[in-house]
């Protein structure tokens, strides 16, 4: 065996074990859906976003459950909610994908590099929340609109979730410029009522967990900001649609709405 023998074949041991997915791995097949985020795509990064949000998770659930903690003027039942809707709405993003769309799935599943704007709203919302219950804390008492919210935000997490798993392959956080053997147009289940559950899931989601902090301000900022980036999107959306599965998608178009107010 010569040495360039030898060099060949222990290239082709290496292109080898690399073909060979470990079952932690999260690695979309999909060139255009690897991951471009600054945390890294490995089972440890994985792994500690997880946990980081299961403790977010159950301490906001555990503060919501007592309703409070007196000895912490901050620490409410709506601020414990708020902060168990969040965690729980990034975790299970990761979670569906993993489980019903593996293709697709990596770190980016989690969402939570969407920009320095999601996470200022956000912000926003717990700052807005906490000046007004330091200053006007009368103003967060009307227990019946924070009941609303839950109602609101357990909904529309519930729908965002179902419309990921009955969609399976079909679905992705970013819009498909191209279809692929796998795309199919899903009509049925949750889309039998909602043309884009997915997006009418965080929409209400989004607005109730400001009715849970009861946020004027913040609820009619997301109120008119998400409204815009959905409008926007599903029309971007709907012409690729269109051009995908022509004129079924079009007569399902007309037979179903959004549910959004104001996008048809």
């Amino acid at each position: 065996m010569q040495p360039g023998d030898v060099d060949s074949f222990e290239d082709r041991l290496r292109q080898r074990a690399q073909s060979r997915a470990h079952a932690l791995d999260t690695v979309p097949t999909d060139a255009a859906l690897k991951p471009r985020g600054r945390i890294a795509n490995t089972p440890l990064a994985t792994s500690t976003v997880s946990f980081l949000l299961g403790n977010v998770f159950a301490l906001g659930a555990l503060t919501c459950i007592v309703g409070g903690f007196s000895r912490f003027w901050w620490s409410t039942y709506q601020l414990g909610f708020f902060l168990a809707a969040w965690s729980a709405f990034h975790w299970g993003e990761f979670a569906v994908t993993a489980g019903w769309n593996k293709d697709k799935c990596s770190i980016d599943s989690f969402l939570l590099e969407n920009g320095i704007q999601y996470h200022m709203a956000h912000g926003f919302a717990i700052f807005e929340y906490l000046i007004t219950l330091y200053f006007r804390p009368t103003w967060k008492k009307h227990a019946y609109v924070s009941a609303l919210g839950v109602i609101l935000a357990v909904v529309g997490q519930m729908l965002r979730s179902a419309a990921m798993i009955h969609a399976g392959s079909s679905f992705s956080h970013i819009v498909a410029l191209r279809k692929v053997d796998t795309h199919i147009l899903v009509t049925d289940g949750v889309y039998r009522w909602f043309r884009h559950p997915s997006y009418a899931g965080f929409f209400y989601w989004a607005l109730g967990t400001q009715l849970v902090l009861q946020n004027p301000i913040t609820f009619i900022g997301f109120a008119i900001v998400l409204w815009r980036f959905f409008d926007h999107r599903i029309r971007a959306e709907e012409g690729y649609l269109i051009r995908f599965f022509g004129r079924d998608y079009i007569e399902y178009r007309k037979r179903v709405g959004t549910r959004i107010p104001f996008i048809p």
